[in-house]
């Protein structure tokens, strides 16, 4: 079992909470740790927007709980009642996250029945701020996420096997069932690459070049974004027309393999260019084969158009989507290329800019 940084965080984040909270002799201090596992969050941005919106869920949750308390007790009616109503304005106010942490103040206050009320509620208020004020600081201090290496390397895997199986089902060697479960893990792979990169976008900048710098390699990781699920939805249209590609004649489906042949490996290629593995004028030669090998695919496809054998239009028909995607798949591998030679051609010390380490064997 492999422990993320997350789950780390997480448990520093606990500890952190309950140490403050023990050595400022505060008492229920499993409150704090409580509302700490509340607060990790994974980037210092969204870290900072959880830490505003729990403050002030746990102030609205604070002051709701003191009014209902004073002004019709504490039974576990009128603590599920205000619960409630807390729930509401949270979703009324957006702060639908905040919920948890509202309702555990609403809980924390509202339990208590001595004299000194106030003064108690006020004290759990302290202590479940403790809790979210700890989180804050792992998030910020401890493990800080890695998002141009973890997006790169991921990006990478991911790519590097779609392109296996594109080389393996152009071929005829790959096993449709095999194939058919690998997509729908290739599928989820995506999902959570692009939800990396948001988290990536989302991250703050607070000078002028370093907001620039981001800038480019947003557009970047963007167009290999782009690129990669234009790879995997041309692997899925492999997978779903074999039998029509089949059908058809041997010098058609040699143009085929012939320029996803090239395309897989110029795709290749640009995951090297892109951390500088591959000198930037090496990839016209690759270049030229694939637009060559595109155009006389387009010729020969055409040629197959006729409406005489209505059989043999069909099927020509079904392989337009598979033929528009490579098309689609090279342009993009191409407009990939030219980003990534204006990156290294016209902006001092790219090198400086990405901060890609190499992957370490337990990711």
């Amino acid at each position: 079992m492999k422990l993320g940084a997350r789950i780390l965080k997480t448990g520093i984040a606990i500890t952190l909470a309950l140490y403050a909270a023990i050595l400022l002799e505060i008492p229920s201090p499993g409150l704090a740790g409580i509302s700490a596992v509340f607060a990790i969050q994974p980037s210092v941005y969204r870290s900072y927007l959880t830490a505003l919106e729990q403050l002030q869920a746990n102030v609205i949750g604070a002051l709701f709980a003191i009014a209902f308390a004073l002004a019709f007790g504490n039974n576990p009616f009128i603590i599920g009642l205000t619960s409630v109503i807390i729930i509401a304005l949270a979703l009324k106010l957006r702060l639908e996250n905040t919920i948890p942490i509202a309702l555990v103040t609403v809980i924390a206050i509202m339990e208590y029945e001595g004299a000194d009320f106030l003064d108690f509620a006020l004290l759990r208020f302290v202590t479940i701020m403790f809790g979210i004020l700890a989180a804050s600081v792992v998030n910020l201090v401890f493990m800080p996420p890695k998002y141009e290496t973890k997006l790169y390397h991921r990006m990478a895997a991911n790519t590097e096997e779609i392109l296996k199986w594109i080389r393996l089902n152009s071929r005829k060697a790959s096993d449709f069932a095999s194939l058919k479960a690998d997509l729908d893990k290739m599928k989820e792979k995506m999902i959570k690459l692009n939800h990396l990169y948001l988290l990536y976008q989302e991250e703050r900048s607070y000078t002028k070049k370093t907001r620039y710098a981001k800038s480019r390699k947003l557009v970047l990781f963007r167009q290999m974004l782009a690129t990669t699920s234009r790879a995997l939805e041309t692997l899925k249209l492999l997978h779903r027309l074999e039998n029509e590609l089949h059908r058809m004649p041997s010098a058609f489906q040699d143009h085929i393999q012939n320029e996803l042949n090239s395309l897989v490996n110029y795709h290749e290629q640009m995951l090297l260019k892109f951390i500088g593995k591959v000198k930037t004028q090496h990839s016209s030669y690759i270049l030229n084969e694939v637009s060559i090998c595109r155009q006389q695919l387009i010729q020969t496809f055409m040629s197959y158009q006729t409406n005489e054998d209505s059989e043999q239009y069909k099927t020509w028909l079904h392989l337009f989507p598979l033929v528009s995607s490579i098309i689609d798949y090279s342009e993009k591998v191409e407009h990939l290329d030219l980003l990534i030679s204006s990156f290294y051609t016209y902006h001092n010390n790219p090198e400086d800019e990405l901060h890609i380490q190499e992957k370490r064997e337990d990711e």
